[in-house]
């Protein structure tokens, strides 16, 4: 049966659930767990109250606020939806077809996702949430303009209450997106089942592949001098020292770890084998025991000591301290004329760009493939134009195929600067996806559609083993899932 645009556009849900989740983390969407008794009291949308005056008291039926539904032990209230309905159009977001009823289904089922994940005991450290929460005040409070307005913005009083409240909505959230990783982690797809696929696809209905660039970069970094990394090596063996002494290691991270996201919470952050840390960073941390710190070793992004705080199986929270060895300006001005005459060596002839980026560069990820970059997106080397971040566009956008661009001073996550040129290696127009050419996003598309198979037959069969109570208010929805237990039809 030929696939219809409803069903390529179902095939993309995944990845707007997601974005509805970072909006009702940005929106103050509040999830809120409460026991059988509560859950059962609170289903009555009415409640008796007493209005008394000075000559008689009066009972009065008053209108509160009432459970939209309920999924296992969560609770979702009616002003959770409204507020969050109100939140999206005023902020913008294109309702389109994105009716209340649509939002009440997409919280139940990732109400029921979490549920399901408390049930599995999958675990949230309390330090991950944190960092999560950090983050999340950190950018939102970025983007508004300071603390004050982000406050004012969601009607709270001060910034514990923010926090508290942040942190509620940020476990629900982590324990959902585990769930559905869990639900399709062992999901796979074959070549021919992606051939049959893109087959099923009608040739008017096959999707529309925007301009694409291949980009390849040469990136050349300061090195610091050796007084300058035995200075780092030495304070943070005098850090080491000063903690093995009865200090704190988490006031010596906020004082002077460099890694802004994890120094704010006292160098803070849950680790497990499988995320992509530094090699070295991860050998060092699953080799200590619990309490255990260790000596300055160096990575990537600079010079660490990192001590356990707590083991769980696999996972452990770990605190760090991260220094950087200083770059002079003279040291910076090097790396400049260095790449600058790499530049000119590669505009002479002398050698290609592919050469001078696989033995020059500094940059280990691009290096060994002649400097393309890959897209953290799709994982091939095809760059959507505009789909790039916005400073990356700006430095290739003026690009011609095959020219490189002066060198640009760029800078990493944790402030280090550095050296690097640009050269678009390929160009693709615009054109209808095609099976050999696009193989990668085909597959991407086909992968998604079976993993949302897998999703609807586990929402249905976890529908069934759950309790689930939707308020007569909503019956009248028509939702995606069997959310109301009716009988199937056959």
């Amino acid at each position: 049966m030929p696939l219809s645009k409803n069903s390529l556009k179902r095939i993309n849900n995944m990845k707007q659930g997601i974005y509805v989740l970072m909006l009702l983390v940005a929106f103050g969407m509040q999830a809120q767990e409460k026991d059988d008794a509560t859950m059962v009291s609170e289903t009555m949308t009415e409640a008796k109250a007493q209005v008394k005056d000075s000559t008689k008291t009066n009972t009065e039926r008053v209108k509160i606020d009432g459970v939209a539904a309920v999924v296992g032990d969560f609770v979702i209230l009616e002003s959770d939806v409204d507020k969050t309905l109100l939140d999206f159009k005023q902020q913008g977001v294109n309702m389109e077809g994105f009716t209340r009823c649509k939002l009440l289904g997409k919280l139940m089922e990732d109400k029921l996702y979490a549920h399901q994940a408390i049930q599995d005991s999958i675990e949230v450290s309390p330090g991950e949430v944190s960092d999560r929460v950090n983050q999340q005040i950190e950018y939102f409070s970025e983007q508004i303009g300071g603390m004050d307005k982000l406050l004012k913005f969601y009607a709270m009083e001060d910034e514990l209450t923010l926090r508290k409240r942040l942190t509620e909505i940020t476990k629900i959230n982590i324990l959902t997106q585990r769930m559905q990783s869990k639900v399709v982690r062992d999901v796979e797809i074959t070549p021919e089942e992606v051939r049959q696929f893109f087959e099923k696809i009608p040739v008017d209905q096959r999707p529309r592949i925007g301009v694409e660039l291949e980009v390849s970069q040469i990136v050349i970094e300061p090195e610091p001098s050796e007084e300058a990394v035995e200075k780092v090596i030495e304070k943070l063996k005098q850090i080491k020292a000063e903690v093995e002494a009865g200090s704190s290691f988490g006031t010596k991270a906020i004082l002077y770890s460099k890694d802004r996201a994890s120094g704010r919470q006292g160098g803070l952050m849950p680790i497990n084998k499988r995320q992509p840390l530094a090699k070295e960073f991860k050998d060092v941390a699953f080799s200590l025991q619990q309490g255990e710190i260790s000596d300055p070793f160096e990575t990537d992004f600079g010079w660490h000591i990192v001590m356990v705080d707590k083991v769980r199986g696999q996972e452990r929270d770990v605190r760090h301290i991260l220094l950087i060895p200083e770059i002079t300006n003279e040291k910076l001005e090097e790396a400049r004329k260095e790449i600058d005459t790499l530049r000119t060596r590669i505009m002479d002839g002398e050698l290609t760009f592919e050469e001078a980026a696989r033995s020059f560069s500094d940059d280990k990820e691009t290096r060994n493939n002649g400097g393309k970059l890959i897209n953290p997106a799709t994982f091939d080397t095809h760059f959507e134009l505009t789909k790039m971040d916005p400073e990356q566009y700006s430095q290739i956008e003026p690009l011609k195929e095959g020219e490189i661009s002066i060198p640009l001073i760029d800078e990493t996550r944790t402030g280090q600067r550095r050296f690097k040129i640009l050269k678009v290696t390929n160009r693709f127009d615009e054109h209808i996806a095609d099976y050999s050419k696009d193989y990668i996003k085909i597959k991407n598309l086909a992968l998604k559609e079976k993993q949302l198979k897998e999703v609807e037959k586990w929402i249905s069969q976890k529908i069934k083993d759950t309790y689930i109570n939707v308020n007569s208010d909503n019956r009248d929805c028509e939702f995606t899932n069997n959310w109301l237990k009716e009988e199937e039809k056959e």
